[in-house]
């Protein structure tokens, strides 16, 4: 038998092997995500907290609020395989309303408050949803849909929408009683769960189709991964709950093992901290550009805020430099960085470093998670490569998806017949098994022939003491093919010119990978889970051709 490595590469059929303990998911094939956490033990007391209002829910009332619920939803006669909506920003009752539709064998699909009504008016046409839940101030972006719509909130003050097609609110459906005798269909872990639109960074967003199996994995993959059974701890949900870092994390996974949630419904910097000091939180999970805001204004937010309960911040989005690593254990030794890697594709799950030790590995994604395993493919000639080579990840564990909703090709383009997920990343694993993203490979710029990494050119960018941020193209050009093109924000006081940045990249780079256009911008437009959005970029740099 072909030796397995230190890196977890087995050259017998060139699969890395994660290096951590295999998580262990249920026999029972009648089962559904709801049960499986609702069924674990553990000795929490509050489950979520609103950080504004101060309400909360403990636990015995969530598991009450969800039979509520989804008694209400099945006499409104929502069955196994319907498709419900919801259009919320975060909230205590944004899980219940999830944990609800998912325990009918129902499939939720969420969408971000702040799509244009154009934009969630594609996804209901793709996902065909029968009903929504949507809150008062975005009645609105649904109204022209003429779906039948369940207030989450009511509001006295403003009216609503005369077109409007209103049958319930929440809080009329959470007083019914829980009915033993309710039609239920029975779930399998194979039926489908949930459905989540892709953050569309390099094209079209697509629908990605998650099993009942998928997300107890990650809900396993979570509670092995900070083993919090140890002791209570309070999260920060600062990320959006529609999209999956913050659904895996805090709509279900982090339900099943007992912690604390406190909810802000929107991302405000000052109400974060206040909220750690306030409930004494020990985690806080974060996209890039907030922990440089932390290193940043440390002396400030350390005056004004006692954040000495901090334990861990949780990172995702984009792998962390060494500079923005040690610069922020230097402002705040007693906190961990703990880092993360996934997709909406594999249900958030793919690599993380689960100690600090790991995550000075500086610049990696981690370890690949438990029960996960990837390759290493060279795009051009779908050969596998070895440990230190660069090619395309690809991944096949229990949380990649079913495949994409309703659009074979697309499927068939990512997902190949033994399982395999092409993740679109160019990556690297070295010899102690520690996985290092280079770029998108949908987005590398061909600049005559030669393949340039936006990635490293940002790198160098914010490398510069008068960058705050920045962001590299591809500009099409006739005689080349593609030049990099810098979008840079600069430092308040500074009036570095475009010749300045493309000398100080020129002098760094080799030739081919040189910055050839340069267009000042107020701010770098971001998912919520902090990757750019390139193509809102090319956009803009092509509409002026």
């Amino acid at each position: 038998m072909a030796q397995i490595s230190k890196s977890g590469f087995n050259s017998s059929n060139s699969i890395f092997y994660s290096k951590r303990k295999p998580i262990a998911l249920p026999s029972n094939s009648s089962l559904d995500l709801t049960t499986f956490i609702s069924s674990r033990a553990h000795n929490g007391k509050i489950a979520y907290i609103d950080a504004s209002a101060g309400d909360h829910l403990t636990f015995p009332q969530v598991w009450q609020a969800v039979d509520s619920l989804s008694t209400s939803l099945s006499d409104l006669g929502i069955r196994k395989g319907h498709v419900v909506l919801l259009l919320s920003p975060n909230s205590i009752y944004f899980p219940i309303i999830c944990l609800s539709v998912m325990s009918l064998g129902a499939i939720i699909t969420t969408t971000n408050p702040l799509n244009t009504t154009h934009e969630i008016g594609k996804q209901i046409a793709d996902s065909k949803p029968v009903l929504a839940f949507t809150t008062h101030s975005l009645l609105p972006k649904l109204t022209p849909t003429n779906l039948p719509i369940v207030l989450i909130d009511t509001d006295s003050n403003s009216r609503t929408p005369k077109n409007a097609k209103i049958v319930s609110t929440l809080t009329q459906m959470l007083k019914k009683q829980p009915s033993q005798v309710r039609v239920r269909d029975r779930v399998n872990q194979d039926d489908t769960a949930s459905l989540l639109y892709s953050s569309g960074t390099t094209g079209a967003s697509k629908g990605v189709v998650s099993s009942h199996r998928n997300l107890i994995g990650m809900v396993q993959t979570i509670l092995n991964r900070f083993r919090l059974e140890d002791g209570e701890q309070t999260f920060i949900c600062t990320v959006p709950m529609f999209h999956i870092y913050g659904l895996a994390a805090f709509a279900s996974g982090l339900l099943a093992s007992g912690s604390t949630i406190i909810v802000l419904s929107r991302f405000e910097m000052d109400e974060m901290f206040s909220s750690i000091e306030k409930y004494r939180a020990t985690y806080l999970p974060l996209v890039p550009p907030i922990l440089i805001g932390m290193i940043n204004s440390a002396e400030v937010i350390k005056k004004k805020y006692d954040l000495s309960s901090l334990a861990s911040v949780l990172s995702g989005g984009a792998p962390l430099s060494k500079e923005v690593t040690e610069g922020f254990l230097e402002k705040y030794p007693t906190v961990k960085i703990l880092q993360g890697y996934g997709l909406t594709e594999t249900a958030g799950i793919g690599a993380s470093t689960d100690d600090l030790e790991e995550s000075r590995r500086y610049g990696t994604a981690g370890l690949l998670s438990p029960s996960m395993e990837a390759r290493i493919v060279d795009p051009d000639s779908g050969e596998s490569l070895v440990v230190n080579r660069t090619g395309e990840l690809w991944l096949r564990g229990p949380t990649v998806m079913k495949g994409y909703f309703s659009n074979p090709e697309a499927t068939t383009s990512t997902l190949d017949s033994q399982g395999w997920l092409r993740t679109g990343d160019l990556c690297y694993i070295d010899e102690d098994g520690y996985i290092f993203v280079v770029d998108r490979l949908k987005e590398l710029i061909k600049y005559k022939g030669y393949q340039v990494p936006p990635a490293e050119l940002e790198a160098l960018l914010l490398s510069h003491p008068e960058i705050v941020d920045a962001a590299v193209i591809p500009f099409p050009d006739k005689e080349v093919g593609q030049y990099p093109m810098a979008y840079v924000v600069r430092k308040t006081e500074s009036d570095l010119s475009e010749n300045a940045v493309m000398d100080f990249v020129a002098k760094l780079v080799a030739p081919y990978k040189k910055v050839r256009r340069v267009s000042f911008v107020s701010v770098i437009p971001k998912n919520p889970s902090g990757k750019i959005l390139r193509k809102d970029l090319i956009k803009l740099a092509t509409s002026k051709l």
